[in-house]
């Protein structure tokens, strides 16, 4: 049965990682003009936050993810911040990308990995996804710690393998386009990434005004 419970976990992570929004699209782009590592471990940043998510909702705690929850608004705007000055940092400053990856550190990838992580903490929104999935498919009303512990570890590798396949993908694409000039696709996600970010504090204001409550 355990086995059945990962595999759920693994549904779940999946599902939760398809859709495409900036932390996918910052995945991608780093995968485009770092290489193919950047964008695994932006993807695994992803990943682990979503790990975050799947043990406060499959494990109960509720205190946890009312405090979430209730700074909703300050991580949209927080995560808002850090699209635009990315999009604007990629359309001023790097509007012509080099054709090879560039060397990345330890400090790099450790950035990378944080700011994917940061930026899918701070979509709050999906602990009630979580939650909702892991009522109806997820967790039995008799299940055991360990029960959730292999639902949870499932949920880690269903979304690891997700951004794994899109990395693997994204490179391949970019061998094959060895030689041709990506520029234009830098500035579009650039902007993309920048409309993001202010659909984010666009958010963020409404909540602080209580126009969406």
């Amino acid at each position: 049965m355990l086995i059945v419970t990962l595999l759920k976990g693994i549904a779940v992570g999946i599902v939760i990682a398809l859709p495409v929004g900036p932390v996918g699209l910052l995945c991608v782009r780093r995968t485009l003009f770092g290489g193919m590592r950047f964008g695994l471990v932006s993807g695994l940043g992803a990943a682990c936050a979503d790990t975050v998510f799947g043990i406060v909702a499959g494990f109960g705690l509720t205190v946890v993810r009312d405090w979430i929850l209730g700074f909703q608004d300050w991580l949209g705007a927080a995560g808002g911040v850090y699209l635009v000055w990315t999009g604007a940092h990629v359309l001023l400053v790097r509007a012509a990308p080099e054709p090879e990856p560039e060397p990345l550190g330890g400090e790099a990838l450790a950035g990378a990995f944080a700011s994917t992580f940061a930026l899918t903490i701070t979509n709050p929104i999906t602990i009630l996804a979580f939650a909702a999935i892991f009522a109806k498919f997820g967790i039995a009303p008799n299940a055991t710690s360990i029960d959730v512990a292999v639902l949870v570890a499932g949920v880690f590798a269903g979304s690891a393998l997700w951004w794994l396949g899109i990395t693997i993908g994204i490179a391949w694409v970019r061998r094959r386009a060895r030689g041709v000039r990506l520029g234009w696709l830098n500035r579009l996600s650039g902007a993309v990434l920048s409309l993001s970010g202010l659909a984010l504090l666009a958010a963020a204001w409404l909540g602080f005004a209580g126009i969406r409550r």
